[in-house]
């Protein structure tokens, strides 16, 4: 049943995955030390057992995830991205004296699924747990915090993760990507001086994500009245059928589509109107099904915020990615860069993992614990392309600093960066 609130957006129960995770084992190295003893000093040519090599300590990821629920099949490049990382943190031995592991437990997409996983994990001895399904990382947070306890998420609604406390986020927050990006375009994309406020709202399920981002849209067009028009949001149960909300949102200029979008674009494209799409990793984390239904023209000129660079680009993490990706999946690279985002997600390891190695580095790998984790966290910066890229503070549980601006191009069916610049990320409307 659809809902519209133009005083707000109301959450509903129904919580829909965007990302994705796959259960995937993979090796891990024991690097020993040297203590440079000659072993054939002692019988059987082994060294004094006082002298014996020392094994790595291993750190442990809890990785709570959906493994075979509805979000089971769709999420799988996450688990795989992560573990591919960590594999090639160990192989290159970049937090010497460690070995980082990855133990995985099925929340099956059930929230009451939660907490019954950050028991095992705890009692499997993770030091940090990571979960992108949307809303764990919230529903674990009175326990996180009531712990002293590391929790790294996904997208969460900023609002939900305050006070600032033992959960983190390394992925997007929708009113930071709604501020960013509606800023962004009203200086590059809408002349509204010369052709006054642009109508922009929305259409989506009641997910995780979108309310929020929708709330914000509202928000961003109330304080600047002369930028934008807000038309409206429609939430909406689960359900492929738009013809409503269409017609409500057919004269608008921009527009917010549902995820997965496929069905929504293309209805509204044959139905005539014209609105330019905008979205986030939210959407582009599904662009295999935009290549399979031939929509690259329904969505030409669809405006993207990001938090990472896009495939088609070149800097310091997305090279590593690529060259990671490749050197593990040589035979279907092409085709999880086809699907989207999903992969990209290996970013959000490489930040959990400079987070291991700055822990370690400050209080040494027999020491690490998930209170010396938390204090790496606070402290944690990731510079790129010349620029603090991602980091936390007391106050700040988002990583994220910069964003940039990508546009669906129908001739290249790619997304094409739009400006060089990294945005600042904008905090309020």
């Amino acid at each position: 049943m659809d809902r519209v609130f133009e005083g707000g957006i109301m959450r509903h129960s129904v919580k829909l995955g965007f990302t994705i995770i796959l259960s995937s084992f993979l090796p891990l190295l024991l690097i020993p030390g040297c203590n440079g003893s000659d072993s054939s000093s002692t019988p059987g040519g082994k060294p004094p057992s006082d002298e014996l090599p020392q094994q790595d300590i291993v750190v442990t990821i809890g990785n709570l995830s959906d493994f075979t629920g509805v979000a089971a099949t769709s999420m799988s490049i996450i688990s795989i991205a992560l573990k591919d990382m960590v594999d090639y943190f160990n192989n290159e031995d970049l937090i010497p004296g460690v070995t980082v592991e990855v133990i995985d437990y099925d929340n099956q997409f059930e929230a009451g699924k939660d907490i019954s996983g950050y028991k095992y994990l705890r009692w499997k001895n993770a030091d940090l747990i990571w979960t992108p399904v949307p809303g764990s990382g919230i529903r674990l947070k009175p326990l996180a915090d009531k712990d002293h306890f590391l929790v790294i998420c996904a997208s969460v609604d900023i609002e939900e993760l305050l006070p600032a406390g033992y959960v983190f986020s390394v992925g997007n927050v929708p009113q930071y990507d709604t501020y960013t990006l509606l800023k962004w375009i009203a200086e590059n994309d809408w002349d509204y001086q010369q052709k006054g406020p642009a109508r922009i709202g929305g259409a989506a399920w009641a997910d995780d994500y979108s309310p929020p981002f929708l709330d914000a849209v509202k928000a961003y067009a109330q304080t600047h009245p002369e930028q934008f028009e807000f038309a409206g949001a429609h939430i909406t149960d689960f359900s492929f059928i738009w013809n409503s909300q269409i017609e409500s949102l057919k004269d608008c200029d921009y527009l917010y589509p549902p995820t997965p979008m496929q069905k929504f674009v293309a209805d509204y494209r044959n139905a005539g109107y014209e609105a330019k799409f905008v979205g986030s990793d939210v959407h582009d984390a599904f662009m295999g099904m935009i290549d399979d239904g031939d929509l690259w023209e329904e969505i030409d000129g669809m405006l993207f915020i990001r938090a990472t660079r896009w495939w088609n680009e070149n800097g310091e993490i997305i090279d590593l990615v690529k060259q990671v990706l490749y050197e593990n999946h040589p035979d279907n690279a092409e085709e999880i860069i086809r699907n989207g985002c999903g992969y990209l997600s290996a970013y959000q390891a490489y930040q959990m993992l400079h987070i291991i190695k700055d822990a370690c580095e400050a209080v040494g790998p027999e020491n690490i614990d998930s209170q010396a984790l938390y204090e790496a966290a606070l402290s944690f910066t990731a510079t790129s392309d010349g620029i603090d890229l991602y980091g936390f503070s007391d106050t700040k549980r988002c990583s994220t600093n910069y964003y940039e601006v990508c546009r669906a191009d129908a001739i290249e069916k790619d997304l094409i960066r739009v400006d060089p610049d990294w945005l600042p990320l904008i905090r309020e409307p």
